[in-house]
């Protein structure tokens, strides 16, 4: 039996397992997905420990992708990122970043075309560099905003075109956006939203990492104002789906994981 896995600190909440499961009880591979809870300070020992064991890949989350990107070979786009959120131990321990390409099917999923777009970025962490990035490269124009907004310059910085930007720019930059990404963590499990209500439009799609609630007040302020809205569930089935696939080398069953995912939110 192969054995998958993710890793963090905390894992307990991950809902990778039974996605992952599905999928493999679906296709009939012999394989398990469990979880690892690793100790900060001795990372590079559990990742180590993790190919002496021959587990055949992880997932990671929070808060290591930093460490997985030097433990790892990574490829073009985990470097530019800055983080690996997937490990495959193949002849070569291998790193990529699905965030960025998880959160660009999503959208692609919903047939929301990028190219020649105006995005806008809320926020400068992690997940706000990879959606950053991937906007870039799917052809949009960036604009990043922060709450701090140093940050939000810096990060802009990295990313070829884009432009930084504090909060109090948000209203003026989503009206004339096409796209608002809220990459923060306001709104998980609260009844906060990074952007103000009056803000939102018709003409705009409003997507969110954030996936507890499936439906967050950032996402309901712009469907109430008549935006489109992608939740973040679709992020992270996209980056199982592109974590599954490198895996096994095999067309993930999308909707089975879909289904897996969806049922335990």
């Amino acid at each position: 039996m192969d054995v998958y896995g993710i890793i963090g600190n905390p894992v307990s909440h991950s809902l990778s397992p039974p996605m992952h499961q599905a999928a493999f009880d679906e296709l009939g591979i012999n394989a398990a997905f469990v979880t690892f809870e690793a100790d900060p300070d001795r990372i590079e020992e559990a990742f180590g420990g993790a190919e002496a064991l021959g587990v055949s890949g992880l997932t990671v989350t929070l808060p290591f992708k930093g460490d997985a990107l030097a433990f790892s070979e990574p490829d073009d786009r985990a470097k530019r990122v800055g983080a690996v959120n997937t490990i495959d131990f193949g002849e070569r321990v291998r790193g990529y970043n699905y965030d960025l390409s998880g959160a660009m099917r999503a959208l692609e999923h919903h047939d929301v075309s990028l190219e020649g777009a105006s995005a806008v970025v809320v926020g400068a962490g992690g997940a706000a560099r990879a959606l950053a990035f991937g906007f870039e490269e799917t052809g949009a124009e960036v604009a990043v905003a922060n709450r701090t907004a140093s940050r939000a310059h810096d990060l802009a910085e990295d990313v070829p075109g884009a432009t930084g930007h504090g909060l109090d720019s948000l209203p003026d930059l989503m009206a004339e956006a096409d796209v608002v990404a809220n990459a923060t963590s306001v709104g998980l499990e609260s009844e906060e939203s990074v952007a103000p209500a009056d803000a939102w439009h018709a003409d705009l799609v409003a997507f969110d990492a954030v996936y507890t609630p499936l439906e967050t007040r950032f996402l309901r302020d712009a469907a109430a104002a008549g935006a489109e809205t992608v939740d973040g569930a679709w992020m992270l089935l996209f980056q199982g789906v592109e974590a599954f696939e490198t895996w096994t080398g095999r067309e993930a069953p999308v909707e089975t994981m879909n289904e897996a995912l969806r049922a335990h939110l």
